[in-house]
């Protein structure tokens, strides 16, 4: 039998702690690497009633589907800001906020006159301001709440699961 030395047992550690780091590189390099994914689609009716249009599904932030979004027949024309919210309103909608509004164009920009609708949202850095979708680009900008606009409702359909 040979005789270990305090040499050969430090070696060896030596040897084990490189291989301890290398698999633990290893180990985060296989976690940083692209992983295939499923995603399900699952089956929705959609009820709409005459003249409305499907705009598109609304995920949330943890990508599962939030609502789907339907745009009502028609649209109002040279309102202010005010006066778009109670024309959605008083069609039983909603004036659509900014995400929604990229769908619109997305998805039924070919609907829309090429002019601006107004968004929901104020604009954030000055209260007398609100954000519109320019359907003839599709930009995003933000215009003093009296100028008048064009109005859309949009309604927000949320499956129920049974």
């Amino acid at each position: 039998m040979t005789a270990v030395t305090l040499e050969d047992i430090e070696e060896k550690q030596a040897q084990l702690e490189a291989d301890h780091a290398r698999i633990g590189q290893l180990i985060k390099q296989f976690k940083e690497q692209p992983r295939a994914t499923e995603y399900r689609v699952d089956a929705a009716t959609i009820p709409l009633a005459p003249g409305e249009r499907l705009a598109g599904p609304i995920y949330a932030e943890d990508g599962t589907l939030d609502y789907y979004l339907i745009k009502l027949p028609g649209d109002g024309g040279d309102l202010s800001h005010a006066d778009a919210i109670a024309y959605a309103s008083g069609r039983g909608g909603k004036v659509p906020n900014r995400r929604e509004g990229r769908l619109l164009m997305a998805n039924l920009g070919d609907e829309f006159d090429k002019v601006a609708y107004w968004l929901e949202e104020t604009y954030e850095h000055n209260s007398a301001y609100a954000w519109y979708q320019y359907f003839g680009d599709g930009g995003q900008y933000y215009g003093h709440k009296s100028a008048a606009l064009r109005a859309v409702a949009v309604r927000r359909f949320i499956p129920s699961v049974i």
